[in-house]
């Protein structure tokens, strides 16, 4: 936010393609190897935002097979400390929908097989808490900013991360719902553990832009383009509110 001194950064997928424009960035390499793309600036309401697109330039990465240390600790290196990721889901819940952000504050890890940690033969091993799996402050910021910046959000739920790529069942969000969930999608584990790991502020700005399977009325397909657009817009206008600035 204006006036404090953490440095943001922006790890977004498949709904942001175009939002670092084409500015070529910084290639980096970490000790976890290189990350999904090069690092940009971008400008967000005249402040200078660190970006990562999590699957790619071209998306061509699916959700299992990102390397999320390697993001994460570029951004690290970058000197972000405040990492605010940016994922589409889709909604379990009853009386959500389509176009409408949530900011989770907690998750279900169904992934497997994801580098999940730093400390596999790098470092010390550190137990880190995860009781509560995304910074509270950073998520508090969110919602001040989305009502500065007058967009509707949904103020926690649970975000089931899913191995991905392709979507769910029916029956398996039957059982998500049996669980707790109240969103599905498939990045925010190991990223939030990571973050939590490295010592870094980490929520996520959850982009509703589908019902999850057996919950809507059409194909699932057809939420999606009008979700997301929506949805992206009342997003940028939240990020702009969060870094203290609320200029279209």
């Amino acid at each position: 936010m204006a006036g404090d001194d953490r440095q943001f950064g922006i790890i977004a997928g498949s709904g942001f393609k175009s939002f670092a424009g084409d500015s070529p960035g910084t290639h980096m390499v970490t000790e976890f190897g290189q990350p999904s793309g090069p690092l940009r600036t971008v400008d967000i309401g005249g402040h200078a935002v660190r970006f990562l697109p999590r699957h790619g330039d071209d998306l061509l990465i699916p959700p299992h097979a990102i390397n999320y240390r390697a993001n994460l600790k570029a951004l690290q290196l970058a000197g972000v400390d405040t990492l605010v990721s940016m994922n589409t889901v889709g909604v379990i819940k009853a009386g959500l929908h389509p176009g409408q952000l949530a900011i989770p504050d907690q998750l279900i890890d169904y992934t497997w097989g994801r580098d999940s940690s730093i400390y596999e033969g790098f470092r010390s091993i550190d137990h880190v808490d995860f009781t509560e799996p995304f910074c509270g402050s950073l998520r508090s910021n969110l919602l001040e900013a989305a009502g500065t910046a007058g967009v509707g959000v949904h103020d926690g739920g649970v975000y089931a991360v899913t191995q991905g790529p392709r979507l769910e069942t029916a029956a398996e969000v039957v059982r998500l719902e049996r669980d707790g969930a109240d969103y599905v999608g498939m990045t925010a584990m190991p990223e939030a553990g990571l973050a939590r790991e490295l010592g870094m502020g980490y929520a996520c700005l959850s982009l509703i832009v589908n019902y999850a399977a057996g919950r809507g009325e059409q194909h699932i397909h057809d939420d999606l383009e009008a979700g997301t657009a929506t949805a992206r817009a009342d997003a940028i206008k939240v990020l702009r509110a969060l870094l203290g600035s609320e200029e279209e």
